[in-house]
């Protein structure tokens, strides 16, 4: 066996204290962990229980201030070196000292510190560069544990020593991680594998911090008036996650659940999870190769586009946010591989969360409202979201959205990012009686986490505008109630129907490689002719009508213009009318758009006629286009014929005896 021999060295290991006396299980019992046993992971899963660890705390004062000292006391240390740098003029100079003293600090304070240097090592457009290089050491490069406490996990969590489970194991851990360390293994049966054990004492540390976290937060809430958010919650929701976090069985469980979600896109990869060498402290996964994304050079040289990579992981993200809200709440650099074949794949399910359906609608809702300018229906996506109260006057926020927004647009959507509209709506929060709902923080950390990793590759590259093409796509295929609203909001406006705005929907869905048009027209068929599209139906008749009127006008001039030059007239060729000229251009603009979309087919789309046609919406619409034609032609007969010769008949002179009379 390749490997340190594990077996004797686990039986003389001292027993590792892993975490809190008491625990709060999956089943609602309080039980001892350390006296839980094998094959029990699935009656002992841990769940975070703040009232329960407040309870314990509450009696160990010392405890806590220690602890809160030691948190503080190096960051006010911290603060004071780069106060001396800059007074003297060596701030420069020193970055790469107080960059390593930094790293060092956070790797110090334990695994909820790591976490915000992980978050820090992503955003190339906050930190420093010198910074950056020593924070992403923190993703896998912390100081390991000793193998004997691995080793020991390994027997305690699968009932048997590692040499009688694998065939091979590396020496010494290949990564370590803010929650645990991976081993690099081959199964008996030949499989390469990564064998994941978490470090010891877990529980404990990060039930204390987040005990002073919670408190802190409750402090500021009750005592800070600016601040609106329940910032108890929010922490709560991070804790339960890391909680979940702690348990490789969810961790597991959560990696199925992904693979049979998003592992059928053809360049995302999930590795395999085996269970029988899986329990609550030790994982068991496929073994993957490949490169981190900060890792450009070594992509490059297997011929990879880094960027188009961040695209595919923006699009899948897109899916786990707003289609299946099954999302990935921690996508650093160390959990998103560059596999040689060109797949991303993704590593790390630890730390996953769930987005409600109408959360879900509602982004998207805010999204088309946001790309619309439409503040009054983005203030109204904020209530229904929860980040406004339902009773709230809102009249005063919309200007101030306006304002706030139009200056983060600019000339185009493409052009800002996810950071610059959280910047600007943390300013308006110390205005307005903003709260950010605890669901809403995991995705701002997965969304400005995967931006910066897209920053750091391509600086250039735009979240908000890879985006757009699959909410563009939701739009025009899917269809919920919510959305087909919001589609009718978008090309509806006081009666009118915004050509451009239908015109880019279609540019930009067809840039969406799932992009199904078939799909799309037989969506839009059913909901115009359903209840819900009675509006839209009203609206096509007058868009109809002038289009038709513009076509039979052009055909007429045509076939006139030619028979008179025929015949030697003098032609003098006149315009159509601006409006019905600008509906025949947008008319050829979308025909031609649909021609140029994958898929197209002419005959699928003819065949689409003869079954509208059959439909009595159909003929009511017909009757009424007839209609609003007949009006339109006894309007231009009037106005061509008879008014015409009322300005060509000579005038009559009158006398002054007819004045007078």
């Amino acid at each position: 066996m390749n490997a340190t021999s594990p077996s004797s060295i686990a039986a003389e290991a001292p027993q590792p204290t892993d975490t809190l006396p008491f625990i709060r299980t999956e089943n609602g019992m309080i039980t001892s962990e350390l006296a839980m046993v094998p094959n029990q992971a699935d009656m002992t899963t841990l769940r975070y229980d703040p009232d329960l660890i407040a309870a314990y705390y509450r009696t160990r004062a010392l405890t806590v201030w220690r602890r809160t000292l030691g948190i503080f006391l190096p960051f006010l240390f911290f603060a004071a070196r780069l106060w001396w740098d800059r007074i003297t003029g060596r701030t420069i100079e020193s970055q790469p000292r107080q960059a390593i003293h930094l790293r060092e600090m956070l790797t110090n304070l334990g695994p909820a510190f790591i976490k915000i240097g992980q978050a820090l090592s992503t955003r190339p457009d906050l930190v420093p560069p010198t910074y950056l290089e020593e924070l992403t050491k923190l993703q896998d490069q912390l100081p390991p544990f000793p193998n004997e406490v691995a080793f020991q996990f390994i027997r305690e969590e699968l009932g048997k020593t590692p040499d009688q489970i694998y065939e091979e194991l590396s020496p010494m851990p290949i990564a370590a991680a803010s929650l645990g360390q991976v081993y690099k293994g081959k199964l008996k049966t030949g499989e390469t594998v990564a064998v994941k054990v978490q470090r010891p004492g877990l529980a404990r540390s990060i039930a204390l911090d987040m005990f002073i976290l919670r408190r802190l937060a409750g402090f500021a809430m009750k005592n800070i008036k600016q601040i609106r958010s329940n910032l108890v919650a929010i922490a709560d929701e991070l804790a339960t996650r890391i909680f979940e976090e702690m348990d490789y069985t969810h961790e597991g469980h959560n990696a199925e659940r992904f693979q049979e979600l998003y592992g059928h896109l053809p360049e995302i990869y999930v590795p395999k999870i085996y269970w029988e060498y899986t329990g609550r402290r030790v994982l068991t996964m496929e073994w993957i190769t490949g490169n981190k994304l900060t890792q450009l050079d070594a992509i490059r040289a297997q011929g990879i586009d880094a960027t188009h990579l961040i695209d595919v992981g923006v699009q899948c993200s897109l899916r786990q946010l707003l289609e299946h809200g099954f999302f990935h709440a921690d996508p650093h650099p160390g959990n998103l591989l560059a596999m040689p074949d060109g797949r991303l794949a993704y590593l790390d399910f630890g730390m996953m969360s769930q987005v409600e359906p109408y959360q879900r609608y509602g982004l998207i809702e805010a999204i088309v409202h946001l790309v619309n300018r439409d503040f009054e229906g983005l203030a109204q996506d904020y209530v229904n979201l929860g980040f406004l109260s339902p009773t709230m006057d809102l009249t005063p926020i919309i200007p101030a959205f306006a304002e706030v927004f139009n200056e983060a647009l600019g000339a185009s959507v493409a052009e800002i990012n996810i950071k610059s509209i959280t910047d600007k709506l943390s300013a308006l929060m110390y205005e307005y009686p903003f709260q950010v709902p605890a669901f809403f923080a995991l995705i701002i950390r997965s969304l400005v986490t995967l931006e910066g990793i897209a920053i750091n590759v391509d600086p250039s590259f735009k979240v908000l505008s890879k985006a757009y093409p699959y909410v563009s796509k939701r739009l025009l295929t899917d269809p919920a109630p919510e959305l087909r609203a919001s589609l009718r909001d978008l090309l509806f406006k006081d009666g009118s129907f915004r050509w451009n705005r239908l015109e880019n929907l279609l540019k930009n869905a067809r840039d969406n490689s799932d992009y199904n048009l078939d799909q799309a027209l037989d969506q839009a068929a059913d909901y115009l002719f359903s209840d819900r599209g009675e509006f839209i139906r009203a609206n096509l008749v007058d868009e109809i009508a002038k289009a038709i009127d513009s076509l039979s006008q052009t055909a007429w001039k045509t076939l006139s213009y030619g028979f008179r030059e025929r015949v030697g007239l003098a032609v003098e060729r006149s315009p159509l009318p601006p409006e019905n000229q600008a509906t025949l251009d947008h008319l050829k603009r979308v025909w031609n758009i649909l021609r140029e979309t994958r898929g197209f087919n002419q005959t699928k789309m003819l065949a689409l006629i003869p079954r509208l046609l059959a439909k009595p919406e159909t003929q009511k619409m017909g009757q009424q286009i007839i209609s609003d034609l007949s009006q339109r032609l006894a309007a231009r007969l009037i106005r061509e014929v008879l008014l015409k010769e009322e300005v060509n008949r000579p005038v009559q002179p009158t006398s002054a005896l007819t004045v007078v009379r």
